[in-house]
């Protein structure tokens, strides 16, 4: 009787390798994406399973609804864009080159990132609304502190850090508006530090 011939191949090498499964910040991750593209509209759990190359299975695993995923995205969003960047600019000793440091950086990411521009533009949803008034407040309080720390008295230190976050609201909205106003890559240094003189600028004495 002839012998079977052996298996040369092993029985699970031509099987795909397992996809790694999904977590919920891939969720919330790919949702902050859909949302800075089309809006609060854009995140649907269809396309954004699509996007992920997942099932609407996966979603259910991680949210109970899309309510949940929208809280998610915009608890990221305060993570990478406030929390995220605050820790960054920390690392650096001198408070002056601290407060460039952290203007420099929120101007840039909100240049080349239209999400938060389009969470303004939907602040009338109500967790979008609970988000922006949470990381307004947070991010005011912190560049107050950054003035307290260059001498300035408390109720002063409020009030220019409130006029510093506008400054960078209104250029947010001008670099997706209508960026041809705004100083090129090689004037932008020069515009940054003009912007930063006025504002810890000390009131004259007589």
């Amino acid at each position: 009787m002839a012998q079977r011939q052996r298996r040369t191949t092993a029985p699970d090498a031509r099987k795909a390798p397992a996809k790694p499964r999904l977590s919920a910040q891939d969720w919330a991750d790919a949702a902050l994406t859909a949302i800075g593209e089309g809006g609060l509209a854009a995140v649907a759990v269809e396309p954004l399973a699509v996007r992920l190359g997942t099932t609407k299975g996966s979603f259910y695993w991680h949210f109970a609804n899309r309510d949940a995923l929208i809280e998610a995205a915009l608890d990221r969003w305060a993570e990478i864009n406030t929390e995220g960047i605050i820790s960054e600019v920390e690392a650096e000793p001198d408070i002056r080159v601290r407060v460039r440091l952290l203007f420099a950086e929120a101007i840039s990411s909100a240049a080349a990132d239209p999400l938060e521009v389009s969470l303004l533009a939907t602040a009338s949803h109500p967790k979008v609304a609970a988000a922006l008034r949470r990381v307004t407040e947070r991010r005011v309080a912190y560049v107050a502190e950054l003035f307290a720390a260059l001498g300035f008295p408390a109720a002063e230190a409020r009030r220019r850090g409130l006029l510093a976050y506008s400054v960078y609201l209104g250029h947010a909205q001008l670099g997706h508006a209508a960026p041809s106003v705004l100083p090129g890559e090689d004037e932008f240094g020069a515009y940054l530090d003009e912007a930063l003189d006025v504002l810890t600028a000390r009131p004259e004495t007589d």
